[in-house]
């Protein structure tokens, strides 16, 4: 089978950036947007590649451009806010739809809410679809193997995200801070006692090794609280903690507080959001290229059994954040194209590839596993 591919984003940063890696790949998808004239450039410079004016927002502008078995990739956030179209769209069409978010409560919406709907369709569903949060999954997958292999019997897992050099300067674009700030003021979830639990984000916070230095990270809801009970249905718990906050993770721990008490008064919660995105405005729409490119990408996956011995360890280490998401991306809409995936619904990238050939790709992104 070989699906049209559709991309929405391509004249942001990470979408842009999307579109270079599927030209990279030799592969042609039709740059969709409301900027005819901005698209058009990109296009040429991509090697004349057809574009179409659309609103992702808009369910039946989207809905027009896909059919069954076409892909639909969607770099366009904040998600919680512009990404409800897109994917109402792909489940109608019965297409195979991949994204770059990494916010929690829009993922949980793909998983808990569109999933059965997919289903009935015959879409396919992968979210969350970059470096957040395919790394994590992939990370602990592996652990999970080498566990199983080594006679144990898994109970837990715990997946680090963290980033290390890369020196002064922006290292995230103003959609990533968008999409942080949004999740800031809202519940998220865990996988604890064999079942997905509603909690703040940063409601637990641990240390990891990373390259011999204890690094500190804190809990936030992922990919990986859905995926990995999928894969060994004995885990009791998963959690997924963020790195990305550095010395002051403490802080953010100790913010989680605050969270229920913003739930309960929508228009506060509204209005620290409001004002954090103001103050955002200052930030470019892309982050530093020298930030980028001194810097490196690592994820720690560790399995532990129900006395907490620790039964295996993985430790994956990769480019820039985004480069990884745009890679991945790539690789994941022209795989899909070409050979579809494994099954339907709301899916996680193991079972939607299988693990070998996902580890495949994302090597190809540059994620290695580091000895």
């Amino acid at each position: 089978m070989t699906g049209k591919i559709v991309l929405f984003g391509a004249t942001g940063y990470t979408g842009g950036r999307t579109a270079e890696a599927m030209a990279a790949r030799d592969l042609r998808p039709v740059l969709a947007g409301r900027d005819p004239a901005r698209l058009a450039r990109l296009a040429e410079r991509l090697g004349g590649l057809d574009t179409a004016r659309a609103d992702v927002t808009d369910i039946a502008s989207v809905r027009a451009l896909v059919g069954r078995g076409d892909v639909l990739v969607t770099t366009v956030g904040p998600f919680a806010q512009l990404g409800g179209a897109a994917l109402a769209a792909a489940v109608d069409a019965g297409a195979i739809y991949f994204d770059s978010t990494g916010e929690p409560p829009f993922v949980r919406e793909v998983f808990d809410l569109q999933g059965p709907a997919a289903e009935r369709t015959g879409a396919a569903l992968l979210t969350a679809f970059g470096n957040d949060y395919v790394p994590g999954v992939l990370a602990g997958a592996l652990a999970l193997r080498a566990a199983g292999e080594a006679g144990g019997i898994p109970a837990r897992v715990d997946v680090g995200y963290f980033i290390t050099g890369g020196g002064k300067g922006q290292p995230f674009s103003r959609g990533t801070l968008d999409s942080l700030i949004g999740v800031a003021t809202r519940s998220v979830y865990a996988f604890r006692d064999g079942a997905l639990r509603t909690e703040p984000a940063g409601a637990r916070m641990r240390t990891f090794d990373v390259n011999g230095k204890p690094l500190p990270g804190v809990t936030i809801g992922a990919t990986e609280q859905f995926a990995l009970p999928r894969i060994e249905p004995g885990l009791r718990t998963v959690d997924v903690y963020l790195g990305w906050f550095g010395p002051a993770s403490g802080a953010v721990h100790a913010t989680h507080r605050l969270t229920p008490v913003l739930e309960k008064v929508p228009a506060l919660g509204a209005g620290v959001t409001k004002l954090a995105r103001l103050a955002t405005r200052r930030v470019a729409d892309a982050p530093s290229p020298a930030v980028l490119a001194a810097s490196t990408s690592h994820f720690v996956a560790e399995v532990f059994d129900a006395g907490g011995t620790l039964l295996a360890r993985t430790r994956l280490v990769a480019p820039e954040a985004y480069a990884i998401t745009a890679d991945l991306l790539a690789w994941g809409a022209g795989r899909a194209a070409e050979h579809g995936v494994h099954g339907t619904g709301a899916l996680d990238p193991v079972t939607a590839f299988g693990l070998d050939v996902l580890t495949t790709g994302a090597a190809e992104a540059g994620i290695v596993e580091q000895p």
